[in-house]
């Protein structure tokens, strides 16, 4: 099993392909393996690196209380034990925020960016948004990942043709450290780079489910503080758009690594 100590813990993680660094961080309560759909696609083009983050699958789960600044240093950690000066970094939901951390933190360190149904902020501004933190959390207290698990995986799957998915999803969910799971999402509630997301300069790729849990409107805002960033809306698509919509997500991602390619070796070719 692939571990690699970093930043004072043991990170599990994958590897794939060869090329240009591209490393895969998953949301909250997911692991490496939630990226199934992607390693072949991504790995025929770069070096893909997947990786358990702090608390989730196979990764250490020391105790909290934990930050989304602490689970970037971990990935940083990773990036100098294997060698990496700067990686493609693609990031959904809390992976995204993660990719953002390490974006103001360690530009240098960040080729490129795709934030994936995320935001730089989880800070509630309406009662609305209020709720749907309260609710998270109530769950994660109250039940058990298992529970949570049946109540989740129909919202993110709702269609009877993605039983199989849904399915999935329940059985991999159930798998979470109720102490662990509580701690990671603790460290979201409140984080916050939004007012430094304007200093980002890499090319930034921003992608929506078109039913994410915040709709696309919410992203353009933020979208428009980065300088060389841009959003773009995948159809029918739910919170969990690499595995809903793998298809359209991958080829979407790939164009746009291609482009940012050939925007650096300007000599190259153009086909």
């Amino acid at each position: 099993m692939p571990t690699q100590r970093a930043n004072g813990i043991e990170l599990y993680y994958e590897t794939a392909g060869q090329g240009e660094p591209l490393l895969l961080l998953h949301g909250l309560g997911s692991r490496s393996d939630d990226w199934q759909l992607q390693m072949p696609a991504f790995a025929a083009r770069y070096c893909v690196v997947a990786a358990d983050m702090r608390g989730h699958g196979r990764s250490a789960k020391p105790p909290g209380p934990i930050s989304v600044a602490m689970m970037a240093a971990d990935v940083l950690g990773l990036l100098d034990a294997l060698g990496i000066d700067a990686a493609h970094i693609v990031g959904l939901s809390m992976g995204g925020m993660i990719a953002f951390q390490m974006a103001v933190d360690w530009s240098e360190r960040v080729r490129s960016l795709v934030i994936v149904n995320s935001a730089p902020e989880l800070v509630a501004h309406t009662f609305g948004e209020r709720l749907r933190i309260w609710q998270r959390l109530a769950l994660a207290r109250l039940f058990k990942p298992a529970r949570t698990a049946h109540f989740l995986g129909p919202r993110l799957f709702p269609k009877p043709e993605q039983a199989e998915l849904r399915a999935q999803f329940i059985a991999h969910w159930a798998q979470n450290d109720p102490r662990a799971y509580r701690a990671a999402m603790r460290a979201l509630v409140g984080w916050s780079v939004l007012d430094r997301v304007g200093a980002i300069r890499c090319p930034t790729l921003v992608i929506s489910g078109d039913r994410d849990y915040t709709p696309p409107a919410a992203k353009e805002g933020y979208t428009a503080l980065i300088p060389n960033a841009r959003l773009v809306v995948i159809e029918d698509s739910g919170h969990a758009t690499p595995i809903d919509q793998a298809e359209a997500f991958n080829a979407c991602v790939l164009d746009f690594l291609a482009a940012v390619g050939q925007a650096g070796n300007p000599s190259q070719d153009h086909q």
